[in-house]
This record gives C-alpha cells, sequence and structure tokens, in this order.
C-alpha cells in the first residue's frame, strides 16, 4: 500500500481536496482520499509532493504512425500546404525508420503522464507496438474516397484492417477522414456499421475556413489547391452549407461522435448540432488539438464557445508531423496562454474525465475508489494555474 500527498489533488469526480491523501494498491487500485489529518495509522508512509496530483491524462486524438515526420513538415503553411507536404513526404522513410520513431513516440507519452490514446490508423504500422499493451490504445481506422465507385472497395480494406486488430484484441472501429474527402456512399456505409457495431466515430472538423467555402461555393483556397494537386473536383460536393452541416446528418446514427479540431466552429454550428442531436452532451463530443491549430493554421478555436454551450470537450496532441511534442500539458499550456480565465478544473476534465467518457475507458480519468486512472504531479503552478515552467511526473 502507498500512501501519496500533495499540496492538492484534484480528482476531478469532485472537488480539489487539500493536503489530501490517495492510498493506493500495489497494482494502482485507488483504495481511497482523504485530507491528511484523517489518516489514522501513524506508521503510515506519506509519498509528499509540492503540486497538485491528478489523473493520468486521455489523448483522444493522435496520429502515431506519422511519427516519422517529426520535423520534416513546414510550419503555418496552411491546412493545403500541409496537405500537399505530407502527401510528398509520407513515403520517403523505411519502415525500419518508421516503426522506431513509432517506438519513442509511444514512450514520450507514457513519460508526458499520458495513460490513453484514441490513435488515427490508415495503415497496420502501429498495431503491433499497440498489442504490447504499454498504454490503452481505442484505434480508429481512418479511410477517405471522394469517388462513390470506390466506396465498398474501400470500405472492405477497412474492414481488413479491422480484422487485424480484433486478431490482436485490439480496440478499434471504422472512421471517416474529413468531410472534403468523403463520397455520400462511403459516410453511409461508415454509419450503417458504426450503427449496427455500437461503435464510436470521430471526423476532423472545420480545422480551416476554406472547408467550408468549400461546400457552400465549390471555390476557395482549399479548391484551387487540390484542382492543382490533380485531384478530380467533379467529386468535390458542392452542398450550399458548411462542411459540418453537409456531413454530420451522413453519420449521426453512431454510438458516440468525436469531431476534432473544431478551429472554426461557431456558437451557430454547435446550436445545430444540439437541434439535430437529441442528446448531444453523451452523443457528440468536441477535441481540441491547441498545438497542432497553431502549428498548421496559426489559429485557436473560441474555447469560451464550448464552455457557455456545456458541451463536453476532449484533448489531442495530434501528430509528430503537425506538432512540436505529443504532450497534454503541452496542449493546456497553450490553451492556458491564450484563454488564462479558463480554470484548472476545466482543463483538467478535458484532459482527463471527458476522454475516458467517451472511449467507455471506465477505469480510468478519475481519482475514485476501485479505479486505476495513472496518477500524474503537475509540479510549478502559480495559484492554480498552469504556467510555462509547469512539468507533469508521472506517480503510477
Amino acid at each position: 500500500m502507498r500512501y501519496i500527498s500533495a499540496d492538492y489533488i484534484f480528482p476531478i469526480s469532485s472537488e480539489p481536496v487539500k493536503d489530501g491523501v490517495i492510498s493506493i494498491d500495489d497494482d494502482g487500485t485507488i483504495m481511497e482520499i482523504k485530507p491528511k489529518s484523517e489518516i489514522l495509522n501513524p506508521k503510515s508512509e506519506i509519498e509528499y509532493h509540492k503540486g497538485i496530483i491528478c489523473p493520468g491524462f486521455i489523448n483522444t486524438h493522435c496520429h502515431l504512425e506519422l511519427s516519422y515526420l517529426y520535423k520534416h513538415i513546414s510550419e503555418n503553411a496552411g491546412m493545403t500546404g500541409f496537405i500537399k507536404e505530407l502527401v510528398s513526404k509520407r513515403f520517403t522513410f523505411s519502415e525500419e525508420q518508421i516503426q522506431q520513431s513509432i517506438i519513442v513516440a509511444e514512450a514520450a507519452m507514457i513519460k508526458n503522464g499520458i495513460v490513453a490514446v484514441g490513435d488515427i490508423s490508415n495503415n497496420n504500422s502501429t498495431f503491433n507496438q499497440k498489442a504490447k499493451g504499454n498504454l490503452l490504445y481505442h484505434t480508429f481506422i481512418e479511410i477517405f474516397n471522394m469517388d462513390d465507385g470506390k466506396a465498398e472497395e474501400t470500405f472492405n480494406k477497412a474492414l481488413q484492417l479491422q480484422l487485424e486488430t480484433s486478431n490482436l484484441k485490439l480496440s478499434s472501429s471504422i472512421v471517416p477522414h474529413a468531410p472534403y474527402t468523403m463520397s455520400e456512399t462511403l459516410l453511409k456505409l461508415i454509419n450503417e456499421y458504426a450503427h449496427e457495431n455500437k461503435s464510436i466515430i470521430t471526423i476532423h472538423n472545420q480545422e480551416s475556413e476554406g472547408e467550408s467555402e468549400l461546400f457552400i461555393s465549390k471555390s476557395g483556397i482549399m479548391y484551387e489547391a487540390f484542382k492543382a494537386m490533380g485531384l478530380n473536383t467533379n467529386l468535390m460536393r458542392r452542398t450550399g452549407i458548411n462542411s459540418l452541416q453537409s456531413t454530420l446528418p451522413f453519420i449521426k446514427d453512431a454510438n458516440k461522435i468525436l469531431l476534432v479540431h473544431n478551429t472554426f466552429t461557431s456558437r451557430k454550428d454547435i446550436q445545430w448540432i444540439k437541434s439535430q442531436i437529441l442528446n448531444p452532451k453523451s452523443q457528440i463530443y468536441f477535441a481540441t488539438c491547441p498545438n497542432a491549430n497553431i502549428y498548421i493554421e496559426n489559429t485557436l478555436p473560441e474555447y469560451n464557445l464550448f464552455i457557455e454551450e456545456n458541451v463536453p470537450v476532449t484533448i489531442g496532441t495530434d501528430s509528430l508531423a503537425s506538432n512540436w511534442s505529443l504532450s497534454i500539458l503541452d496542449e493546456l499550456k497553450t490553451i492556458t496562454k491564450h484563454y488564462p480565465t479558463i480554470p484548472l478544473q476545466t482543463l483538467l476534465t478535458w484532459s482527463t474525465k471527458n476522454g475516458a467518457e467517451f472511449f467507455n475507458f471506465n477505469q480510468l480519468g478519475t481519482i475514485e475508489k476501485g479505479k486505476k486512472p495513472g496518477l500524474n504531479l503537475l509540479k510549478n503552478i502559480d495559484g492554480m494555474k498552469i504556467t510555462a515552467q509547469t512539468e507533469v511526473i508521472k506517480l503510477v
């Protein structure tokens, strides 16, 4: 039995406990949380830490397979520039380099206090590493094709990848990439499968301004960039409404949906979602990857909208192709720098409890009796605020 204490314990499921003590079994199971004054056994050796203790972090959006592209993609190139570079450099590395980068990236996530990951996979390059069980993963098998005639072929390839994850006993689901890379038929196939299997879906959403312009008028920077890249513009969907409203109705029968990035999501968009989905708080989650948004578009979502509209937010890191690190704490630092009034309890809820709820990782996300959430120590907290000097140390 270990007794671990800090200036504050943030259970997340309840209010912070000042000078709290967590008793934890040898296998990491939480036994109880009490104020130090209520610890009755005088022989108990209490490990005291200066700072706050919170549950292990949940990284709800990552592309572990792209870790080999660390520092190989230009910053602030915009979404179309990012896609162009990604396509041109994606297949210029050896399998050995790709696998080694995956191992190093996973180790960094563990060191940074991450205990579970929602990871995007376009291929099977990460599967064997995930099967080692170093972290808890849900794999999103991501597919895309704008050609209705190739929808079934594309979906069947995803089914083969899902069979591989099943054989390795890995949790997975089949998901769309983004509104602008999907045909209606492919969206419908994903939706039907998700509904039948009660599986969860994620999709990149409103990551750039050009995304909605493409759907509304089939014009703009994204349209011109894709045309210059040789993509068949006849396959692009012109709907007269924005990308979110053009896409969500095709996939809303999924058990749960994680919208990722939401950089240009407006209050009207959120309210539209609420009008479309009967119970959005349990069905639609909004993942934010602030450092990737800075890296690619040099802008951030309007976080106060999500708070005011009372929708569940989660935190992701995106990939090392579009980020400087795989650290949830670094994401929280960026949010705090630009939105200093967001309370620490809210930020930690976004980075722990909400992600655990979305994935049904029931042992994670909160410090409660019987759970095994992992424990992180956040050092150098200034008056309940994360600063540039704040560090994370994985305690359990």
